[in-house]
């Protein structure tokens, strides 16, 4: 369970809610409205107040790199820091089932990054995350760059995860993605976050 008490950043209000274990929550909103930003300050990667706690455990007594293993955050704009696709992962071998089913091949982990597309960066970036088999999944945006046969295997796939107990936040601008991906609704409105039926 990932408890969010009283979250707040500049252009956050105090934020309040649950993500039990094994559930998807759709992220709404406009652009600019916040949503981003509370991805954020989930993963701790920018300045913020309030608790967050994972499993009873606070945010706080954790180190941050095991943090961010255990609630993975997917950026529209996935980071990458060194040159070819391989050299990202810690498991190659452990990574490549997860590639091959998003439409990808082995001989991807070759490829300078520079060769892959906005949507096969996309798909990398969101094998990376699943690949440390995190507790909590924060994705924002993950199918932006996608087609929908595309799309529909990263929600099948993440799909799985949360059948196995994994919890994921997803950002979506899309209300039929969310109506088929989450169970519960956060709507976020001049950094104001609100739940909502879907």
């Amino acid at each position: 369970m990932l408890e969010v008490t009283d979250l707040q950043r500049v252009g956050l209000r105090p934020a309040s809610f649950s993500l039990p274990e094994g559930t998807c929550i759709a992220v709404r909103g406009p652009s600019g409205a916040g949503k981003t930003l509370l991805m954020r300050a989930i993963a701790d990667l920018d300045p913020n107040e309030g608790r967050v706690t994972l499993d009873g455990e606070d945010r706080g007594a954790i180190p941050a790199p095991l943090w961010r293993r255990r609630v993975a955050y997917v950026p529209a704009e996935p980071g990458w820091w060194a040159e070819t696709v391989g050299e990202h992962y810690e498991d190659w071998a452990a990574a490549l089932p997860l590639v091959e089913r998003l439409g990808l091949t082995g001989e991807v982990r070759t490829w300078p990054l520079v060769r892959c597309s906005t949507g096969e960066r996309q798909r990398l970036a969101l094998v990376r995350a699943l690949a440390l088999r995190p507790q909590v999944l924060l994705l924002d945006e993950p199918t932006a760059a996608l087609d929908a046969a595309m799309a529909g295997a990263v929600e099948a796939l993440v799909a799985e995860g949360v059948a196995e107990g994994m919890s994921v936040l997803w950002v979506t601008h899309n209300p039929e993605q969310a109506g088929r991906v989450a169970e519960r609704t956060l709507t976020v409105e001049a950094g104001q976050v609100r739940e909502d039926a879907l």
